[in-house]
């Protein structure tokens, strides 16, 4: 009776008050007919506000299933949060013997990208070769751009992985764009052919943009169905990752290890937790779009929660995004905590 139940939803309309009037957001809770996760699904509408844009929010109790949504099926750019299934489909590569963690990849001066990260600050010189380990570790500790685009092309490109995601069920997470090309069509850059990127020409054609063009490819970005998620999707995603049964126990644990270290986005999912919180996640930002997924170990053995909050289409500065994104992650924690 109790699996019956879980795979039940029920939606809830939440009015919110905006400047224009009341505005519907679809929240959905399960199982049907539980109040309290009414409750909270009402305070996710609520807390959204403070974003400055559209909030989608999935936030899953792992141990029973019980689960909030707020615009859960609908369409979130990941930006960097994409690098997890980037992840996940390298780790199946080396678990299927196509790659080996200690491989040695070389990079070539093309594949030096703009964006966070460190080898296009520090590493830049001819002759760089970093192992696949080290490539999957700047990828998701320090979101590194250059690390990314080598790791999507040893995934097999981003086909690869999209239909990885759709091989476990989940059509609704699509990666179709290296960081460099994403990077470039939200800024409104035309790429020259890949022999002929430099780092240097690269963040010229990127700080050459008017900025009128780069505000109308921005709104274009935000519609874009590419390289976007829904927070189900992804939530459902972390709770597989967090039981560990995509990849080899070995390649599981190293994920998840590695996603436990993460150093970007203190001020997001962890920004409002105590402090001794293990979070293994995983940020994403780009223009308008402030993101954090990842799995929060709750105190005394009361489980865990699998998380995803998307900012879209923000007009408020990052700080306000993120305090949004905390605050949610709070309420939930607290909730699961509490509310066993």
């Amino acid at each position: 009776m109790v699996a019956t139940l879980r795979s039940v939803s029920v939606v809830v309309i939440v009015l919110v008050a905006g400047s224009v009037g009341a505005l519907a957001q679809r929240t959905e809770v399960s199982p049907a007919g539980d109040p309290a996760l009414a409750r909270l699904a009402a305070e996710f509408s609520r807390l959204a506000e403070a974003a400055g844009g559209p909030v989608g929010v999935t936030a899953t109790h792992v141990e029973t299933g019980r689960s909030v949504s707020l615009r859960g099926a609908e369409r979130f750019p990941m930006a960097s949060a994409y690098k997890v299934p980037v992840a996940i489909e390298v780790l199946r590569r080396v678990d299927a013997g196509e790659l080996r963690l200690d491989q040695m990849v070389t990079f070539e001066p093309s594949d030096i990208h703009p964006g966070s990260g460190t080898i296009s600050e520090l590493f830049n010189k001819p002759g760089l070769a970093l192992s696949v380990r080290n490539l999957l570790e700047l990828m998701l500790l320090i979101s590194d751009n250059s690390a990314t685009d080598v790791c999507v092309r040893l995934a097999g490109g981003p086909e690869a992985v999209t239909a990885r995601m759709k091989a476990i069920g989940l059509d609704a997470i699509d990666v179709s764009r290296p960081t460099v090309t994403l990077i470039a069509d939200h800024s409104g850059v035309r790429l020259p052919p890949e022999p002929q990127w430099t780092i240097e020409s690269l963040d010229e054609l990127l700080n050459g943009v008017p900025d009128a063009d780069a505000r109308q490819a921005a709104n274009q970005f935000d519609k874009d169905p590419r390289d976007t998620a829904t927070p189900q999707a992804m939530t459902k995603l972390l709770v597989r990752v967090h039981q560990l049964d995509l990849l080899q126990p070995a390649s599981a644990e190293l994920l998840v290890d590695i996603m436990r270290r993460c150093r970007s986005g203190a001020a997001r999912l962890k920004g409002l937790l105590p402090a001794e919180t293990v979070v293994a996640h995983k940020t994403g930002t780009i223009g308008g779009t402030t993101n954090d997924v990842g799995i929060i170990t709750l105190p005394a053995g009361a489980g865990h929660v699998a998380i995803s909050v998307f900012v879209k289409s923000s007009s408020k500065p990052i700080p306000a995004r993120e305090r949004a994104i905390a605050e949610i992650a709070r309420a939930a924690h607290d909730f699961f905590l509490f509310n066993p």
